[in-house]
């Protein structure tokens, strides 16, 4: 039963990023209505929202841009800060977001980032305490609960994660509509841009939850 979720997850991942890559690509040709680059959309969106002590920096990699709201900086990819084009506008706009959310006190947001210590800690030890659990399970069944239940919170981060996301994408769009940088013709593809990226983060949750759930089976079978 694992490995039939297992296989099935891997497809689906493989589908989703393959998708993904081919949206950007796609709409990175788009080019944005107003001609501004995804910095200048950063700093607008920051701007209309009053917010005042954000820093947009641009970073290496791709599809490594991120909102920080330890070090307060929205970080753009090279192509999404200096880009265009849809794409990097929807991305751009899509991690100020994140910033508003936090600026308005969005419920999710403070859920996740009361869950990120946690998180650290439950990452750093997940692995050992699993390998341990699974090796001594027949002596010491409570090192295997206690590692299936750290393995839990990055599960249930995970899915904390799905509406912070999604309603990052929501602001995102709802601004660039009532701002003009999107018309008729240029807010379908800046939604499909985000819509390919949510999809990342479900099959990313489903995954943990399936993992979580093979885990539990080891438990649970333990004196067969």
């Amino acid at each position: 039963m694992y490995w039939v979720l297992f296989i099935a997850v891997a497809i689906a991942s493989f589908a989703v990023q393959q998708n993904l890559q081919r949206k950007f690509s796609k709409y990175s040709e788009v080019p944005l209505p107003c001609g501004l680059t995804g910095r200048d959309v950063a700093l607008k969106m920051l701007h209309d929202n009053g917010i005042t002590d954000i820093r947009v920096t641009c970073i290496e990699g791709q599809l490594t841009d991120h909102y920080d709201p330890v070090k307060k900086t929205v970080n753009l990819s090279t192509d999404v800060y200096n880009g265009r084009n849809i794409t990097s506008a929807a991305v751009a706009a899509h991690e100020c977001g994140h910033a508003v959310q936090h600026a308005d006190g969005y419920v999710p947001v403070k859920m996740r980032s009361s869950l990120v210590p946690v998180v650290q800690f439950a990452s750093t030890w997940v692995t050992w305490v699993l390998l341990a659990g699974m090796i001594l399970i027949n002596y010491f069944p409570g090192i295997m609960l206690a590692g299936i239940l750290l393995f839990a919170m990055t599960t249930l981060f995970s899915f904390v994660t799905l509406p912070v996301e999604i309603d990052a994408s929501r602001r995102a769009i709802g601004w660039m509509t009532h701002s003009g940088l999107v018309d008729g013709r240029t807010v379908h593809p800046a939604e499909e841009s985000l819509r390919a990226a949510a999809y990342t983060y479900v099959v990313a949750a489903l995954s943990s939850l399936g993992t979580l759930l093979y885990y539990v089976m080891i438990f649970m079978g333990r004196r067969n």
